[in-house]
């Protein structure tokens, strides 16, 4: 009898070893992926899907909603990795959780240092071409603006300027939220949330084709950024003390970095391999974005067209062999 339960007691530790394999090998067939409501994360998860996919054999899921929620899914594995995670909008949560040891900082995707209040350029310089005569070429920082909220008048509230925030689910809303706040600008200004980045682009692009004012929140590499000629209002240099206090000065520079779930990076060393050679620039990204919508196509076909034109930069990221595979499903 003793025997028996031996045997048995033997078999069950198997079996449930061999259930454990298959599980993680279960999870092994699938990435999952951050997704998210800006145009610059959908280019660069098309070009990470194709090449996981093609060239590396497993499956990707892409889970998108807001900042705080991706990042913390990706904190508590429920997705893998974020190719694109800006440091100042999640600073607190990307902090806790790389100490906590549940996220890991895979690589540096680009570098971007235009992020804040933006107009036209013709607001400021005119345009000849169109006919457009500078509407206030003495407006240069964020504090002129307080002398021009009759230039961008609310379509709902005339008797106040209007300020085209981000959505209400991207992070740095609350970051322009208190910019907004710091320099005044509410007894004068409306901030305005925009549902999406579409909706954001949109009321530009009407703007900008009647060449009339418009202010808002943008940032590079965007499609905003890649199609229209912006400036954007001078703020005092960055420093760390006044920044955390008050926001009245310029955000720190953003490193868009790369992160994985602590977990994942154990269990998928190919995938974190090519991660970490992963790199591209502001301008590469932008020249995708404008592709991407001059030809009205999708963040796929985006990135087939970018890994075929760029394909001396992407094949270094991935042994030959993964290359090949990518490069045949072209």
């Amino acid at each position: 009898m003793r025997k028996l339960f031996s045997i048995l007691a033997i078999l069950t530790i198997i079996l449930l070893a061999a259930c454990q394999l298959n599980e993680d090998d279960e999870e092994l067939t699938k990435v999952i992926l951050a997704g998210g409501e800006w145009d610059s994360i959908l280019f660069h998860n098309g070009i990470a899907e194709r090449i996981i996919e093609e060239g590396y054999g497993y499956d990707v899921e892409i889970i998108s909603g807001s900042t705080a929620a991706i990042l913390q899914g990706v904190r508590q594995g429920d997705i893998d990795l974020i190719v694109e995670m800006w440091t100042d909008t999640m600073k607190e949560v990307y902090e806790e959780g790389t100490e906590a040891g549940d996220l890991v900082t895979v690589g540096t995707n680009f570098d971007s240092i235009s992020n804040g209040f933006h107009v036209p350029a013709y607001v400021i310089e005119g345009d000849p071409e169109r006919g457009i005569e500078p509407l206030a070429p003495d407006l240069k920082r964020v504090e002129d603006l307080k002398d021009y909220p009759e230039l961008f008048p609310d379509p709902e509230d005339p008797n106040k300027g209007i300020f085209y925030n981000g959505p209400s689910s991207w992070a740095v809303k609350e970051i322009m939220d208190d910019k907004f706040e710091a320099y005044g600008l509410g007894d004068m200004y409306n901030n305005f949330s925009a549902g999406s980045q579409g909706a954001l682009n949109a009321v530009l692009a009407d703007a900008f084709n009647k060449g009339e004012p418009w202010l808002g929140y943008a940032w590079a590499p965007t499609t905003t950024t890649a199609l229209y000629d912006l400036i954007m209002l001078e703020e005092d240099p960055y420093d760390e003390e006044i920044y955390n206090e008050t926001r009245k000065t310029e955000r720190p520079p953003q490193e868009v970095l790369i992160v994985a779930n602590s977990d994942f990076a154990d269990k998928a060393p190919d995938l974190i391999d090519f991660f970490s050679k992963y790199e591209t620039s502001e301008e590469l990204t932008e020249e995708g974005l404008k592709y991407m919508l001059d030809n009205d196509i999708s963040a796929e076909e985006t990135a087939e067209w970018w890994l075929v034109e760029y394909e001396e930069l992407w094949t270094e990221w991935v042994p030959e062999e993964i290359a090949n595979k990518v490069k045949d499903s072209l």
